[in-house]
Order: structure tokens, then C-alpha cells, then sequence
């Protein structure tokens, strides 16, 4: 439990099903090596190293800046909070210490003074909240957008998966515009580096691929207000990230895959993450550096 340096904000959380994984899971880091200008991606051998150790619900890591990170940690109590880790000097602080609501994706926003994460109120609402690195009071940012399953920013504003049937992408230019970008998405929502786009995973369109199912990786301009598919998924799997602007990385099992969308290149096998006592990668994160790389795996039981 990470609750040992906690700083009451006046929030609570509820535990919402819509986020909260089944099983126990862990966060695991590895060091990695790029090049940008060769642009080439690897993982160092032996570096795994497990940030987290414990049963329980502790997911969807997002890096602060190259040494610090932070996470959803469920407590005893079965609420979520958000947790720093700070890769010096291997504490963990709560940003948030909440008894009836629950906070999940954490991110930095892009103006660099919040954390911003989903907050499920203690009526379910599930709403887009920001609390001050400044320790102030947090706020909500878009009181009239539910339910907010996950998110990404692009200037200062949150492209927002909407939990419904079917999960809709949404962006608001503006108070008054709120647009839908698509349907029947996937769970990840990716701005992709050093562009106008925002990424996603259309699940509405399965295509076959040497006998397998695989999904469309699609891109909206939110300058042009144009998509287009920009390559398929290694497998039926919703989470991915970017290392670079061209470069995509995905897992199956505990296996990494990347692939170069600029080059349409297939998927290349990366490495295979052995770490006693664990299986299957789901969420990842990359350091702004792209020196440092965390996953989320199952705990075995044990």
C-alpha cells in the first residue's frame, strides 16, 4: 500500500467497473536505448525492474518527465489513488487520498501544471478532473462530458473516449463545439509525437492478417479535421504507444513488437520481458527521453 505520504485534497472516489482491471497487476520498468537520428528502439537486456510488488490494482503509469511517474494505486479500502514514483530516490507520494471517489490516468497536462486524471464521483459520474502540482484545490475540467473512460491532450484541450454503446472519441474545439471523431474505439488514446493527430484504434473494422484478426490504427488531424488509417495492430490488442513520431510499439503476451508506420513496415519483434511471477503485458508508457519504458503485467499467482 502507497499511502504513506498523503496529501488530503478533499476528494473521494468510487470504484467504477468501466476502469478498474480484474486480478492483481504490477508495474514493471526496463531501460531502453534509442537513437533518433538512426531511429532505432531497444530494450537493454536485464534491466526489468519491478516498481511495484504486491497484490492489487497498481496500472496505468504516465511519466511526469524522465524521473518521475504516476500511477492509479488501489488502497484496502478498494478506492484508487494517484501515486508519484520518483525514479531517484524510489519514493512514492500521494498526490491524491480520496475515501469515496476514485482517480484513474493520471497524465501531466500540457500546460505543465496539473496532473490531470478520471475521477469516478461518488455518484459513478465519471468526469475529467485536475489537481494542482501545487498541491491546490482540484477542479473538474469539463463538467458536462460523462462518462470519460480515457483521454489524451493536443493544445491544451482532452480528446476523450466516452464509455457508451458503442464507446465513442470526442474533442471539444470549443465550449460550443464538441465534436465526435469516431465510434466503437479502442481504449487507447494516443497523441502522436510532434504532429497535429491524435490516435486511436477503430474496432469497428477487423481485418484477417496471416489467419489472424487484427484492427485498424487510425489518425485524426485536428488541424485538417481529416483521419486515415495509417497502419493495422500486431494483434486484436487495444494498447499501444509512440516512441518517436514514426514508430509504434505494442505487446502480446510478454512480448514487444514495433513497427515504423512512416516506412509501412511489418511488426518486429522487440524482446521478450521474462520476470518471474508475471505474464502479460497490457498498458505501457515511454519516457520523454525514450530512455525508459514501464509495463503493466499480470501477477501470477503464487
Amino acid at each position: 500500500m502507497y499511502r504513506l505520504f498523503a496529501l488530503t485534497l478533499g476528494l473521494v472516489l468510487a470504484a467504477n467497473s468501466n476502469l478498474i482491471a480484474q486480478g492483481s497487476t504490477d508495474i514493471i520498468a526496463l531501460e531502453t536505448t534509442y537513437l533518433p537520428v538512426l531511429g532505432t528502439f531497444k530494450i537493454d537486456a536485464g534491466s526489468a525492474k519491478k516498481i511495484t510488488d504486491r497484490k492489487g490494482y497498481d496500472n496505468q503509469p504516465g511519466f511526469i518527465n524522465d524521473k518521475q511517474m504516476v500511477f492509479s494505486s488501489q488502497d484496502d479500502t478498494g478506492f484508487h489513488d494517484i501515486i508519484l514514483y520518483n525514479f531517484e530516490t524510489e519514493k512514492f507520494t500521494n498526490i491524491t487520498r480520496t475515501d469515496s471517489k476514485s482517480e484513474f490516468s493520471p497524465s501531466l497536462t500540457d500546460c505543465g501544471q496539473y496532473i490531470s486524471a478520471v475521477t469516478v464521483e461518488e455518484d459513478s459520474t465519471q468526469r475529467l478532473w485536475l489537481y494542482p502540482i501545487n498541491m491546490g484545490e482540484p477542479e473538474v475540467l469539463y463538467d458536462d462530458i460523462a462518462p470519460v473512460g480515457y483521454y489524451d491532450w493536443y493544445d491544451n484541450k482532452a480528446a476523450m473516449f466516452i464509455v457508451g454503446q458503442p464507446h465513442k472519441l470526442i474533442y471539444p474545439y470549443s465550449r460550443d463545439e464538441v465534436i465526435t471523431i469516431a465510434e466503437n474505439i479502442g481504449r487507447s488514446i494516443r497523441k502522436r509525437p510532434k504532429t497535429d493527430q491524435i490516435t486511436y484504434i477503430n474496432k469497428a473494422n477487423s481485418v484477417v492478417v496471416d489467419g489472424k484478426p487484427v484492427l485498424e490504427i487510425m489518425s485524426y488531424d485536428l488541424e485538417k479535421r481529416r483521419k486515415e488509417v495509417i497502419g493495422l495492430t500486431h494483434t486484436s490488442s487495444e494498447d499501444f504507444i509512440w516512441v518517436d513520431k514514426n514508430q509504434i510499439l505494442m505487446a502480446e503476451n510478454n512480448k514487444l513488437y514495433i513497427k515504423n508506420i512512416r516506412k509501412n513496415s511489418d511488426w518486429k519483434e522487440l524482446g521478450t520481458v521474462e520476470v518471474p511471477g508475471y505474464a502479460n503485458i497490457s498498458r505501457m508508457a515511454i519516457s520523454p527521453k525514450s530512455n525508459k519504458l514501464l509495463l503493466v503485467m499480470d501477477r501470477q499467482e503464487r
